[in-house]
């Protein structure tokens, strides 16, 4: 075998050995993008995730020209287990909404969100690759078990102030958020696919129903691209969303990114351009190993109680 056929070998080793954990080596953050990914920071980890970001919005028939400025705020935990992720969000936007007629000024709290998220399949668990070390070209061959996703379900509370300006009534509310989650690691794991289908504000007079889809690419050890598209559906507001950007990872744990969003439409037209922060701690982390036999299956109780005792009858017999 040829030193570079090795090489591609043992690299595709280490991509199958470590992308489809929790816990990964180098931070693994939402941003750029909207999306929620379908794998938790891993346990006892504490993940911030923050931004701001200018907006500027033109409404032909309405005649309003909006600009303005705003933040947002993600921490995520990894509590109890694995595979369970407690996540708040917190939006805070100001905008000055001009007319010929009059100016008003927005400011406040546009999203407030507590709620966790679960990882219910992982088609990676307990899998293990089988190299052939003979072959290099079998080990090129399409992986069709790419094709099937990690599902992760979300459940959450907005919770909305009185006189919010960007609520749809002036009454204080919390009204749930569902989300399911898909995500795929695609080609040599440096392609990843992920979707969020959305149920929000559904206890309101104005529900909204959405999804957003991101593919991201990384394209060196430091840098990576992604194009997300988001829509959403309401009887108040409908549109879609085109997002693009780049992320730099700083250190393994600490990642920077910028991001620009536009639309298709004029009522109103959107264009948003942020910068933003990711941060992990991750000092009490415990690595999670799991036993595997030559096949790639977790061993039962009865099979490692039965390799303990064959181990002490061995101990005994020395």
């Amino acid at each position: 075998m040829s030193k570079s056929k090795l090489y591609s070998l043992l690299v595709l080793v280490l991509i199958c050995s470590s992308n489809y954990a929790q816990h990964t080596d180098q931070i693994n953050s939402n941003r750029p993008g909207v999306t929620m990914s379908a794998f938790a920071v891993g346990k006892s980890v504490i993940q911030v995730e923050t931004g701001a970001y200018g907006i500027h919005e033109n409404h032909v028939l309405l005649g309003y020209d909006a600009k303005g400025f705003g933040a947002d705020l993600t921490l995520r935990y990894g509590a109890l287990m694995e595979r369970l992720e407690v996540v708040a969000n917190l939006q805070y936007q100001n905008a000055d909404f001009n007319t010929p007629f009059s100016s008003i000024n927005k400011a406040g709290l546009k999203q407030t969100v507590l709620g966790a998220k679960y990882l219910i399949y992982d088609p990676f668990k307990n899998y293990e690759k089988k190299i052939n070390i003979y072959s290099w070209k079998a080990n090129q061959k399409f992986n069709w078990r790419q094709l099937v996703p990690a599902v992760s379900l979300y459940a959450g509370a907005n919770f909305t102030m009185k006189n919010n300006p960007y609520s749809f009534s002036a009454d204080a509310s919390i009204s749930p958020k569902i989300m399911l989650i898909t995500q795929n690691h695609l080609g040599d794991g440096s392609w990843v696919f992920v979707t969020n289908i959305i149920a929000d504000y559904v206890t309101t007079d104005f529900p909204s129903y959405g999804y957003a889809i991101t593919l991201t690419k990384g394209i060196s050890e430091k840098w990576s691209g992604f194009i997300e598209n988001q829509g959403y559906k309401s009887d108040f507001y409908s549109d879609a969303i085109l997002r693009g950007g780049a992320a730099f990872l700083l250190t393994k744990d600490m990642q920077i990114d910028a991001s620009v969003s536009t639309n298709f439409k004029d009522t109103p037209t959107i264009f948003y351009g942020g910068l933003g922060f990711s941060w992990r701690y991750n000092a009490n982390y415990k690595e999670v190993r799991m036993n595997l036999d030559n096949s790639g299956r977790k061993k039962s109780k009865s099979e490692k109680k039965a390799e303990k005792k064959d181990k002490k009858r061995k101990d005994a017999i020395e």
